[in-house]
């Protein structure tokens, strides 16, 4: 297991990044995976995330060591159970889902994994997975069997959040789902900014308005799932949002 935190220092350091995330279950031909690759690298996307709700071992890993050897984006773990691992990734998000109380997801995954996992060479970065309701019942909901904190609930997410950080956790992962109708609220984002820890935002986010609203808020990093999934192109979308923000600067 890795001692140094350099997935982590890119994570905490540097806001407005765009992560992509990758689901086997989904897209685990190679002529797909080749078009979100080459377009990921011209967009200048900062990692490729993997993971899903209904993935196969074989799935995964097939797909994780195909991102390794074709793309020089890191490869970062966005686990749905404990089966979802592989040592040729550069990082593994050890999600906790604390918005629920199935403690499956909680720590079952997690002992059941952990004998692997620990003699990985692989950086751990522990994630305190809250669930925002998005409007619509996602698969990670269903599939946890844990109910989303209304978006509107602020404090509840707050508080779930600084738990979260006294856990140890250093990281917070929110998301509304696969296929969100609505994102997590900018002005949610900007209350967490103030527990100084990083923030990833995951669900419902379909236009580079709702990336640029969330990172304007604070997000560290934004991930892309379903968008991408129905539409590559809007790869080339967040190329000209990338470019247009460096010009800026």
């Amino acid at each position: 297991m890795r001692n140094d935190n350099s997935i982590y220092n890119l994570i905490s350091k540097q806001e407005k990044q765009i992560a992509v995330l990758i689901d086997p279950d989904k897209c685990n031909k190679k002529e797909q995976l080749d078009e979100i690759i080459n377009k990921s690298h011209f967009a200048k996307i900062d990692f490729l995330f993997v993971g899903g709700s209904t993935v196969t071992r074989e799935q995964f890993e097939n797909t994780v060591s195909y991102l390794k050897e074709k793309s020089a984006i890191p490869v970062i773990i966005f686990p749905g159970a404990s089966h979802q691992i592989s040592n040729k990734a550069d990082g593994l998000l050890y999600l906790s889902l604390i918005s629920g109380r199935n403690p499956d997801y909680l720590i079952g995954h997690h002992v059941l994994s952990a004998n692997e996992v620990y003699d990985m060479d692989i950086e751990v970065l522990p994630t305190a997975y809250i669930l925002i309701d998005g409007g619509n019942q996602s698969s990670v909901a269903y599939v946890s069997q844990t109910t989303p904190i209304p978006s509107d609930k602020t404090n509840i997410i707050l508080n779930t959040a600084k738990a979260g950080i006294l856990q140890g956790k250093k990281i917070l992962f929110l998301d509304a789902g696969s296929g969100a109708k609505k994102h997590v609220p900018r002005e949610v984002i900007s209350e967490l900014k103030n527990l100084d820890t990083p923030i990833i935002i995951g669900g419902g986010i379909s236009s580079i308005e709702s990336i640029n609203e969330l990172h304007n808020a604070g997000a560290n990093i934004v991930v892309i799932g379903n968008k991408i999934e129905e539409d590559t192109d809007f790869l080339l979308d967040i190329a000209n949002y990338i470019h247009q923000k460096k010009t800026k600067c």
